[in-house]
C-alpha cells in the first residue's frame, strides 16, 4: 500500500512578506562588481535559505568571468541582451528570455551590445548574495556603475574573491578582468 504524502506544513508566522522596489528603495544593497551593479532584491534570510534574487545591471562590455558553482542559477533578461557561454558554447539571450544554468557547469555572460542590459538572477539555494556583499563596492543606485579600480584595488579585489570562492562553493575559471 502506497504511503500517504506528508501534509502541507502550517504557515510559519515568523516569516514576513518581502516586497522589493529596486528603482525606489535605496535601502536595498546596490553593489558594484567588475563594472556591473547588482541589487540584492531578496536574501536567503528572507527565504529561509531556499533562494536569493538579484537584479543585475550590466553595462556594455560587462559580465562576470568564466566560473562555476554548486548551486542552480537562473537568469531572465529584462532589457537588452547578453552573450551566454555555457560549457564552451555561446548563445544570445534577449529580453524576455530565461536560461537556467545547472549546478557545477562552467559558464559566463557578457553584454556585447552598445546599451546596458538588465537581468533578474535567482540562485538556489541562497548564499551568492553574501559573496557579492563581501566582495562588491556599495553604490548609490541600481544603475550607478562602480568607480573603476586602479591596479592595486583590482589586485585586492581578485585576491579577496579567490580567497572567498571556496567558502561559497564557487570556482573562478579565469580571474575577473582577465581577457
Amino acid at each position: 500500500m502506497p504511503s500517504q504524502p506528508a501534509p502541507v506544513p502550517p504557515d510559519d508566522l515568523s516569516r514576513k512578506l518581502t516586497v522589493a522596489r529596486p528603482d525606489h528603495d535605496q535601502s536595498l544593497p546596490h553593489l558594484g562588481l567588475v563594472g556591473d551593479t547588482y541589487t540584492i532584491l531578496v536574501t536567503g534570510e528572507e527565504t529561509a535559505g531556499k533562494y536569493t534574487l538579484i537584479d543585475m545591471y550590466v553595462p556594455p562590455g560587462g559580465g562576470p568571468p568564466p566560473h562555476r558553482h554548486d548551486f542552480e542559477e537562473m537568469f531572465t533578461v529584462l532589457d537588452g541582451e547578453v552573450l551566454v557561454t555555457f560549457r564552451g558554447e555561446t548563445l544570445v539571450a534577449r529580453a524576455g528570455e530565461t536560461i537556467n544554468v545547472p549546478a557545477n557547469a562552467p559558464h559566463a555572460f557578457t553584454n556585447a551590445a552598445d546599451t546596458p542590459s538588465r537581468l533578474l538572477c535567482m540562485c538556489a539555494p541562497s548564499g551568492q548574495e553574501e559573496f557579492f556583499t563581501l566582495v562588491g563596492q556599495p553604490v548609490a543606485t541600481r544603475t550607478e556603475s562602480p568607480p573603476p579600480l586602479d591596479a592595486g584595488a583590482r589586485a585586492a579585489f581578485i585576491a579577496k574573491s579567490k580567497a572567498l570562492t571556496p567558502d561559497y562553493k564557487t570556482e573562478l575559471l579565469r580571474p575577473p578582468g582577465a581577457k
